[in-house]
C-alpha cells in the first residue's frame, strides 16, 4: 500500500502545496479512461497488478478477492487484453478487452468496487453502478504529485471521487456512503495507472472497506 498516506491526504483535502487543476465532467472522464494506453506496451509483454481488499463487512470476500491480476495480449481479430486473476498457484480468467480501446483495469476496478459494496451493504447494484457512473462526468480536481516506481520519483495526477457524497440513501449503506474512488495515473507507467483505491473509513483508522490495486510490473510474456 505504498500511497495510502497521499490517499488519505487527498480524501481530506490535506494535499497541501500540490498542484490541483480543476476539470469539467467530460475532462475527468476522458483522463481516467484515457485512450490509447496500451499502444507503447510491447504485446510480448505482460504487465503484472496486485490487489488486496480489506473488507470488515465480508472477511471472507477480502480474502476471496486478494492477490495477483496479470494482463496480457492476443491477437484475434483485433489485438485483445486478456485479464486473469491468480491467486494460492490457482489462475481464474476476468475476460477479454479490445486493446484499442484503452486499459481495461480501471473497469476492472470500478466493476469489483460496485459489487463489493452490492455483496457486504446489500442494495441494488445497478443503483450503485448508476452513481459510479454519473460520480465519473462530474467536475472534480485532478492534483499533480510524485511517487516511487522502481526507485526513482515519477510525476503522477491523482482524481478522488465521492459517489454518494449527496446520496439520499447514504446513512442506509454501511458507511459506503462515505466511500471514495482515487485513481493515480502517470505517463511513466506502462498501461497509464500506477494505482486505483477505493475506501470506506472505519473507526480509530481502520477501514470498513479498501481495495487496492497497484501496478507492479512490465514483464516478458510467458514469465512468472
Amino acid at each position: 500500500m505504498r500511497k495510502t498516506m497521499l490517499f488519505a491526504a487527498l480524501c481530506l483535502g490535506l494535499a497541501g502545496p500540490a498542484a490541483a487543476e480543476t476539470l469539467g465532467g467530460q475532462e475527468t472522464y476522458d483522463l481516467l479512461f484515457r485512450s490509447g494506453t496500451l499502444d507503447p506496451v510491447g504485446k510480448d509483454k505482460a504487465l503484472s497488478y496486485t490487489r488486496e481488499v480489506v473488507n470488515a463487512l465480508k472477511p471472507e470476500a477480502a480474502v476471496r478477492d486478494t492477490g495477483t491480476i496479470r494482463m496480457s495480449f492476443e491477437q484475434q481479430q483485433a489485438l485483445m487484453a486478456e485479464l486473469e486473476f491468480r491467486q494460492n498457484g490457482k489462475h481464474r480468467g476476468l475476460g477479454k478487452f479490445p486493446a484499442s480501446v484503452g486499459n481495461p483495469m480501471i473497469m476492472y476496478f470500478y466493476e469489483t468496487v460496485v459489487r463489493d459494496m452490492a455483496e457486504a451493504a446489500g442494495g441494488s447494484p445497478f443503483y450503485i453502478r448508476n452513481r459510479v457512473k454519473e460520480a465519473l462526468i462530474r467536475p472534480s480536481e485532478v492534483v499533480e504529485g510524485e511517487a516511487m516506481l522502481d526507485g526513482r520519483s515519477v510525476s503522477t495526477q491523482t482524481v478522488v471521487l465521492h459517489p454518494f457524497e449527496n446520496d439520499p440513501n447514504r446513512d442506509r449503506m454501511q458507511g459506503f456512503g462515505d466511500l471514495a474512488l482515487a485513481v493515480t495515473m502517470s505517463e511513466d507507467v506502462p498501461g497509464w495507472y500506477l494505482s486505483l483505491v477505493a475506501e470506506v473509513p472505519g473507526e480509530e483508522g481502520a477501514p470498513v472497506y479498501r481495495s487496492e490495486i497497484d501496478f507492479e510490473s512490465l514483464e516478458a510474456e510467458g514469465s512468472e
